[in-house]
């Protein structure tokens, strides 16, 4: 059953060829259409525009974890998992945005992922942030 009300922003996750990526603190999708000018002199000085490409971008921040506490597995993707699956190998993979929930919406399409950073601040905890961009088009289905 679809989530009702407001949904709280914990429960979406961003999953990378099937497996979420864990311990992420934020996530975004962003969904752009980006407008061609077809201004010209008889507009009065007013631009005047048209439709172009489409584009998507996800963006997803979490800490940096190698190990478990207890020194078990990790079975979500970690920042060093990124680097190697999507970085160093420059590989076009499928991502998703979603809750998981049946009847949420989620958002899936081909990318790549374009950056990755790490943070370690003096006595605080080492943070990531990652970003993906699409290729091709973004698709809106039911779970």
């Amino acid at each position: 059953m679809a989530t009702n009300g407001v949904i709280n922003g914990t429960k979406f996750g961003v999953y990378a060829a099937g497996t979420k990526i864990g311990f992420a603190t934020s996530a975004s999708l962003s969904i752009n259409h980006n407008l061609r000018d077809t201004s010209t002199k008889d507009s009065g000085g007013w631009r005047e525009q048209l439709e172009g490409q489409r584009d998507f971008e996800v963006s997803v921040e979490g800490m940096v974890i190698f190990v478990n506490l207890d020194g078990t597995a990790i079975t979500d993707l970690t920042m060093d998992e990124l680097y190697s699956s999507y970085i160093a190998s420059r590989t076009v993979f499928t991502i998703q945005f979603s809750t998981e929930v049946t009847g949420d919406y989620k958002w899936s399409g081909q990318a790549f992922m374009t950056s990755l950073s790490m943070d370690a601040p003096n006595e605080d905890s080492s943070t990531w942030s990652a970003s993906f961009s699409g290729t091709g088009a973004l698709t809106q289905a039911t779970v």
